[in-house]
């Protein structure tokens, strides 16, 4: 089923509106692939039907999460890009743990922003107790995960993961805080205590004010989708977050060079660690 130039742009703009992911003209096949499916199984016949089953239909609410999962792409695993978690192990959780020791307020607060299905912030919650250690348990620690799309956060909620999803992982690791069941490995219970899953839109203003603060946020490979506008908007949010002093990490394809002055980015080997300023 072929899109028309006009059943784009009405897609691609309601998109945009809806969570603040913006498609260009060049990736119209995307927009095509992934939504055909949609549209069989709603017995719909073409993309404008879509397009007006989305803003009018009673069960439009549920058929946006669909929307979400198919124009959001969820590739990730446990250990993703080695270099920028042994900064965020040795430097920056160093020194977050370090202010908390000093202030005597043992209370750490991290916020995954596009979370997936949960490789990311299982991942940080592994290096918490492989840092802490047995000491983790006089620690207040929450790690807010959030992602657009409810079916990814449904499986992040379960924490049962295939071998691909570990690729990465040092075997001892996979040892320690997994539990192997027949082909799949199911993440330990202290590890998911850590870890609180919402959806969230980053689009919303209103719901990114209503995340606790935060001294670390991660959002890795999410503003790519992002044109400079909504960028801002989400660093912004970001910033506000933070408290002072905190730092941001994101993808390693992505920079807040033209987007934002407020963060002083500090060069390690391997990655750039986004301090806020004031």
């Amino acid at each position: 089923m072929q899109i028309t130039d006009e059943e784009f742009l009405q897609l691609r703009d309601f998109i945009y509106q809806q969570c603040g992911i913006f498609i260009a003209e060049n990736r119209k096949y995307l927009v095509e692939n992934r939504l055909s499916n949609r549209i069989k199984d709603l017995n719909l016949k073409s993309y404008s039907e879509y397009y007006n089953f989305l803003r009018f239909d009673a069960s439009r609410r549920e058929e946006l999460n669909k929307l979400f999962e198919v124009v959001t792409t969820n590739e990730t695993s446990f250990f993703r890009n080695p270099p920028q978690l042994k900064v965020f192990q040795e430097y920056v959780l160093g020194e977050v743990i370090a202010a908390c020791r000093q202030s005597g307020k043992k209370r750490i607060r991290i916020w995954s922003a596009g979370c997936s299905t949960g490789e990311e912030p299982y991942t940080l919650a592994i290096i918490l107790h492989e840092v802490l250690k047995s000491e983790i348990a006089s620690w207040d620690i929450k790690i807010t995960a959030n992602d657009l799309s409810e079916a990814v956060l449904t499986a992040a909620r379960r924490g049962v993961y295939n071998e691909y999803a570990l690729r990465t992982t040092p075997p001892e690791i996979i040892r320690t805080y997994f539990t192997k069941e027949g082909t799949t490995y199911k993440i330990n219970q202290p590890l998911k205590r850590l870890v609180s899953f919402g959806q969230i839109n980053l689009s919303d203003r209103d719901q990114l004010r209503r995340v606790e603060k935060s001294q670390i946020v991660f959002c890795r490979n999410v503003i790519i989708y992002f044109d400079d506008e909504m960028k801002r908007k989400v660093i912004g949010a970001f910033y506000d977050n933070l408290e002072p002093n905190g730092m941001l990490l994101i993808g390693h394809s992505e920079s807040l060079h033209n987007i934002s002055r407020a963060f002083k980015p500090e060069h390690h080997t391997g990655t750039i660690v986004y301090r806020k300023l004031g």
